[in-house]
């Protein structure tokens, strides 16, 4: 595995959220409902210099919205979207979140345990995890990455 560091200033995700709450495969009933209606949100992508979408995420946070770890590490709200301009708004049936600016350890997805992986190697080495995890797909290269936020901007 590995592991990358990068800083991150906050950006906003418009996507459809959903709990842990909502029960088994909640996520993916959200990236189903997100991608069938994309195109409600797809002029307010972000776009990078050659007009491709610059990032889609699955942004998690605790209930409280405050970005904090998932309770356990499976009670949460998440939100399948995409990065969006900070000035965008959230079409009705969408929700705007605003990450706060981090520095994170990231990593690409290679299998089912890269999550269990990333959190063993902060444990390993001391290092907090002061947010809650996101997930990032590359939309030019369709590989998944996990951002593990470590220190707050």
């Amino acid at each position: 595995m590995k592991i990358e560091r990068c800083e991150k200033e906050s950006f906003v995700v418009i996507g459809k959220e959903g709990s842990s709450l909502d029960g088994a495969g909640f996520i993916q009933k959200l990236w189903d409902e997100a991608n069938s209606h994309f195109e409600e949100v797809q002029h307010l992508a972000k776009k990078d210099e050659n007009g491709n979408i610059g990032g889609i995420w699955g942004a998690m946070s605790d209930f409280s919205h405050s970005f904090n770890p998932w309770e356990d590490f499976n009670k949460g709200l998440y939100l399948a979207g995409v990065e969006c301009s900070d000035d965008a708004e959230a079409p009705n049936g969408w929700t705007k979140w605003i990450i706060p600016g981090y520095e994170y350890i990231y990593v690409e997805c290679e299998s089912d345990d890269t999550f269990s992986k990333a959190i063993k190697y902060l444990e390993d080495n001391a290092i907090p995890l002061v947010g809650a995890v996101h997930d990032f797909t590359c939309p030019q290269t369709g590989k998944n990455y996990m951002f593990f936020p470590i220190r707050k901007l």
